[in-house]
Formats: structure tokens, C-alpha cells, sequence
């Protein structure tokens, strides 16, 4: 007769392995980046100007990576997550206040909106796909 090794699953609450968050960082620097490319080219800008735009925004993202230590839980959404969302816009909309760069109002609500989906969305798919894999295990 054969026997298997029994599986162990992760404690309750846990929402994310820790050997995931390198991975976890790479997505949301790049969803950084793809706002702030989209919106340069919503606004007719140079491309080349993406890291001018994506800068203050990703240092808030970086910080936000520190201080919430996202990589003990690089895919939760509360309250990890919506921390570092609103960290990002935080920061990032200080940063471009000291630099003088805008901030008007509609360009706040838009980075808060669009910003929400890139980062929260993935890591609702991230938790929807692991939980459907959850309930298929045996």
C-alpha cells in the first residue's frame, strides 16, 4: 500500500506566502508604471517622461512596501494593502507638491481611482485564484 506525506496548508488568515513578495513588488512597480504611461499618453506627453511622471508615486509605493511590511503579507487587501494604496497617492501627490509639479484636484481623484484597481485589483485576483484553488484540494 502507498502512503503520501500529508500536506499542511497555511493558518487560517494568512494571505500570502513569503517567498511571493519579490514577485508581489515587481507587479506593482510595473502597474505604477503603466499609470503613469497611460496617463502621459492620455495627455499627449512623451513617453520618455514615464519615470518623471511614475517617480514620486513609486517612492510612495516603495515606502509604503517598508512600513506596512508587505513582504509578511505581500497580497492582502485589508488592511495591508489598502494602506499601501492610499501610501502611494499620499506620498506621491507630497512629492509632487515639493517639486511643483500638479496636483489638481480631478488628477487626485483619478490617481486614487486608477490606482486602486492596479493595486488592489491584483491582489483580489490573487486571493479569488487562491481560494478557488483552496476549495479544489482535497
Amino acid at each position: 500500500m502507498h502512503t503520501t506525506a500529508p500536506t499542511t496548508t497555511p493558518p487560517t488568515g494568512r494571505t500570502g506566502r513569503r517567498s511571493s513578495w519579490p514577485a508581489v513588488l515587481v507587479i506593482d512597480v510595473l502597474l505604477v508604471l503603466l499609470f503613469a504611461a497611460v496617463g502621459r499618453r492620455t495627455h499627449a506627453l512623451d513617453a520618455v517622461g514615464v519615470l518623471e511622471t511614475a517617480w514620486p508615486f513609486l517612492t510612495g509605493l516603495l515606502l509604503g512596501w517598508a512600513v506596512w511590511q508587505l513582504p509578511r503579507h505581500p497580497v492582502g487587501l485589508w488592511p495591508r494593502g489598502v494602506a499601501l494604496w492610499l501610501t502611494t497617492v499620499v506620498v506621491g501627490m507630497g512629492l509632487r507638491v515639493l517639486v511643483g509639479e500638479g496636483t489638481a484636484p480631478s488628477f487626485v481623484l483619478v490617481t486614487l481611482g486608477t490606482l486602486a484597481v492596479l493595486l488592489l485589483g491584483h491582489r483580489a485576483l490573487a486571493l479569488t485564484v487562491r481560494a478557488a484553488r483552496a476549495r479544489r484540494r482535497p
